[in-house]
């Protein structure tokens, strides 16, 4: 792939770095997701993680039953309702998992350089010389030397609380192990993780198609995050299953990719799905160290030109504990901004971290002063050059749009749109303003009744990039005559005034569809 340096502007004087950061109405335009868990779930926590800039939540099926999720959802939706902020709803699948279940969950103790085996055998109390595990295959699938991790949640390579195992021999379906490190184990669920090891598990597992079918209808859920997707057919699969849940149909499949496996098939699995997590965390230990930051800008290289989001994972772990990142967290959360990152993952941080709240607040703060400093020009070249010629009609309406915007000094980018692939199109080419998606309801029957869309596009905005979706009232619709556009307009103008980001005499870009033409436009606001 070719040189894909980092994108800075040039130069950058000394002085200018020193300068006060100044608030804004949207803290920055990399988006959020947050893991909403045990120290999240109550209404005051998620709606301080609102205002702080959280715009994504995401509930993990790995642990926690649905009821557990539902009550968090119920509080979120309270919430949404009190601070008027809008926040889409993630569900992330268990997948081929391997688990180890310590159900009397005491603390285990395990020593280095002594034994443990792991068994298929569920009956087993867990201990420091057995642990029992969810997946009959193992020991079909390592061979001795093979390296096997276990932790809790979350890898964080913590030595106190994960173990390296190396394969010492398979016993029929046990797998006998050399402990590499001493460490206790805490709780009821530990992830094991086998390196570069196939695990024949499927990736959408019963278990999830029935979360997926009760909570997740019920909710209309807005992504889906697929663990372990490791091939094209796995989000293939997965949306076959959604077309048939009625409005899930709608939903976005976002692919997580864990593993070596779903690395060497990721231009396939990108082509299939709607966006990609970059699981950090899993890869983490898949990959040797030193090839973590090639495999992180290739990826978001590849979905920036496909104009699909792409969310990075494990970024702030030290936060789960501290009111303050690393040094190296901080400039790791930049250079995934500078990298061409959609948007940031928080997981333990949130879910069980202390400073659930400070950690968004940290995490936005340092996307934005990323922002200030990313070289659009040069993006903006190579996207349009990666595109090629001819281009598309909406494509060059998109880029059209960002250029104008850009040469005129506006202040924001106004794309009115039904389906979102137009406001999605613009922020693709990274304009360095706010673009409001204004996401005109359609009208639509399956001949029993009359419904609006328009819910799902707005929502699906929330995980990219610089796009700040407002729903317009179902009475003016997308391409139509241009009184009931200009009413609209005039609803997206006074929003951005209300919310800072329009100023008097600002220029601001419109684009948007007149009859069969797309019209981009450019107004110079007189009050």
């Amino acid at each position: 792939m070719h040189s894909n340096h980092l994108l800075l502007e040039e130069p950058i004087r000394m002085a200018s770095i020193l300068e006060p950061s100044k608030p804004n109405f949207f803290p920055a335009m990399t988006k959020i997701v947050g893991t909403l868990g045990p120290r999240s779930r109550s209404v005051d926590v998620i709606s301080g993680c609102l205002n702080a800039g959280m715009s994504v939540a995401r509930f993990d099926f790995s642990w926690g039953d649905s009821a557990y999720h539902q009550e968090t959802l119920d509080n979120l939706r309270t919430a949404i309702k009190s601070t008027k902020k809008l926040c889409a709803v993630m569900l992330d699948t268990v997948g081929a998992e391997m688990q180890v279940v310590n159900k009397s969950e005491k603390a285990i103790s395990l020593q280095q350089d002594d034994n443990v085996i792991l068994t298929p055998d569920k009956g087993q109390e867990a201990s420091s010389q057995v642990l029992p595990i969810n997946f009959d295959g193992l020991a079909k699938a390592v061979k001795k030397a093979d390296t096997i991790f276990v932790g809790q949640y979350l890898f964080t390579g913590s030595e106190t609380t994960s173990v390296w195992l190396e394969v010492d021999k398979v016993d029929g379906s046990d797998v006998d192990c050399k402990i590499k490190n001493s460490a206790t184990l805490a709780g009821s669920l530990f992830t094991l993780h086998a390196s570069q090891v196939h695990i024949d598990l499927p990736t959408l597992t019963e278990k999830d198609k029935a979360n997926i079918s009760s909570w997740g209808v019920a909710n209309k859920i807005d992504f889906l995050s697929l663990s372990y997707t490791r091939h094209a057919q796995d989000v293939r699969e997965a949306r076959e299953y959604l077309s048939k849940l009625g409005d899930l149909s709608q939903t976005q499949i976002f692919a997580k990719i864990e593993n070596v496996e779903g690395l060497t098939h990721f231009d396939e699995i990108l082509q299939e799905a709607d966006g990609i997590i970059l699981s950090r965390g899993n890869l983490g230990i898949d990959l040797p160290p030193e090839k973590v930051f090639l495999f992180q800008k290739a990826a978001l290289y590849k979905c920036n030109m496909a104009g699909k989001p792409a969310v990075v994972t494990r970024v702030v772990d030290s936060m789960t504990d501290n009111l303050r990142p690393t040094r190296a967290e901080a400039t790791d959360v930049a250079n995934a901004v500078l990298d061409g990152s959609d948007a940031i993952l928080l997981g333990a941080e949130t879910l069980r971290g202390l400073y659930p709240v400070e950690t968004i607040s940290i995490v936005g703060k340092i996307c934005a002063e990323a922002e200030k400093v990313f070289n659009q020009d040069l993006y903006f070249k190579k996207t349009v050059k990666y595109v090629g010629e001819p281009m598309t009609h909406l494509e060059s309406i998109a880029s059209s749009a960002v250029r104008a915007a850009i040469k005129v000094k506006a202040s924001v980018i106004i794309c009115f749109t039904s389906s979102g692939r137009a406001a999605r199109l613009i922020a693709k080419y990274r304009p360095t303003m706010p673009v409001l998606s204004v996401v005109i309801p359609r009208l639509k029957t399956n001949q029993l009744r009359w419904s609006f869309s328009g819910a799902f596009e707005a929502r699906q905005s929330l995980i990219v990039r610089g796009l700040f979706p407002m729903l317009a009232d179902p009475r003016h619709p997308a391409e139509s005559t241009s009184a009931t556009n200009e009413s609209v307009l005039k609803v997206a103008l006074d929003h951005g005034k209300a919310s800072g980001v329009i100023k008097s005499h600002d220029r601001v870009v419109v684009c948007q569809k007149v009859g069969d033409a797309s019209v981009v436009k450019i107004i110079e606001l007189e009050d």
